[in-house]
């Protein structure tokens, strides 16, 4: 006996929506999101039990704890859709949608797998934006007063300081102090996240790629968490952002009899949705690898914009050598080999 459950999860709340495998809604409830609440709901439902839930900052949590009591749980990426929309309507469209087999993005999810080094990156991110923001404050301030921002020299600063009204100073100092702070936590972030990467051997491996330092390591492998999900570097592309997208309109036209491809210009592109974290750490990558002329990526791009190629198309072409490198490696546990 089959149930398809969609969940829809709110802060206080969980609406509950129960199917039949031919469709017919069995039950629908409210439950507190509590996991243990929950839990005790689902062991009241005779039957094998399928659930989807909205990704969202639930998501992996529920996935987590519910997991164990339930033969199949699938993660769907929310799709806008009109007319009429309540929590009733939502749960009962992710049931349908595992049901029919018609949820349209799975979004993976491994809870237990590179836990710590998964929050130690998210804080790690978090703070790399508070410090662009605190630093573009700094800017801002001394921009109002026509000064050229001193940086982090401290001699400077201090000059800098003389340079702006009395009135200004307070203000800056403080903001000045922020500014040190955050990049003070940061480095402590930095270097825990990397030291949790180092405890796994393959972190180990992923470094010898050209451009993929600690950092970028560190920050890779609780995204991607299995080069398994990938049967193709293809895929791996679209999911880092580099999948080429075509558009075109009116394809055909008629030839005599025959109908036959339009010779039409074709509007290409790259994905847009992708993860962004990964097309960061590759793009990066090339530019670190295009700068070191001693790598054969080196030799790559100076041919490709030789023969014509932009620069930033011959520097997406690298990122995309380099990211069908870096998950061969982690596939196969080899060190980098720029001939294979």
């Amino acid at each position: 006996m089959q149930r398809y459950l969609g969940i829809d999860t709110h802060s206080t709340s969980s609406t509950i929506c129960v199917l039949s495998a031919a469709g017919k809604r069995i039950r629908q409830d409210v439950v507190e999101t509590n996991g243990q609440a929950l839990i005790r709901y689902l062991g009241q439902i005779p039957g094998q039990l399928h659930v989807c839930l909205e990704e969202g900052e639930w998501s992996g949590w529920l996935h987590e704890i519910l997991e164990p009591h339930v033969a199949e749980i699938v993660v769907e990426k929310p799709q806008w859709k009109p007319g009429s929309k309540n929590d009733a309507i939502d749960a009962r469209g992710l049931a349908e949608h595992l049901r029919t087999g018609q949820v349209e993005t799975e979004v993976y999810k491994a809870p237990r797998r590179f836990t710590k080094l998964r929050e130690l990156a998210r804080t790690y991110e978090m703070l790399t934006d508070d410090v662009v923001r605190a630093k573009n404050r700094l800017r801002s301030a001394y921009r109002r007063r026509a000064i050229r921002y001193p940086g982090h020299d401290l001699a400077a600063q201090a000059k800098g300081l003389v340079e702006l009204p009395v009135w200004m100073r307070q203000s800056i100092e403080a903001l000045g102090i922020e500014l040190a702070s955050i990049e003070e936590l940061r480095g402590e972030i930095e270097e825990a996240m990397v030291a949790e990467s180092r405890r796994h051997p393959i972190s180990r491996i992923l470094r010898t790629a050209p451009g993929i330092g600690p950092i970028r390591v560190a920050q890779m492998m609780p995204i991607v968490i299995t080069p398994h999900r990938f049967r193709t570097k293809r895929q791996f592309w679209s999911y880092c952002g580099f999948g080429v997208v075509t558009r075109s309109s009116a394809d055909w036209i008629q030839v005599g009899t025959r109908w036959v491809r339009a010779p039409v210009q074709q509007t290409r592109g790259l994905n847009r949705d992708c993860n962004r974290t990964l097309k960061r750490i590759f793009k990066g990558a090339a530019i670190t690898a295009i700068r070191h002329k001693k790598e054969p990526l080196w030799s790559d791009y100076l041919q490709l914009t030789a023969n014509g190629t932009r620069p930033n198309l011959a520097r997406l072409t690298v990122a995309r050598k380099l990211a069908a490198a870096v998950l061969a490696m982690w596939k196969k546990k080899e060190r980098y080999n720029p001939k294979s």
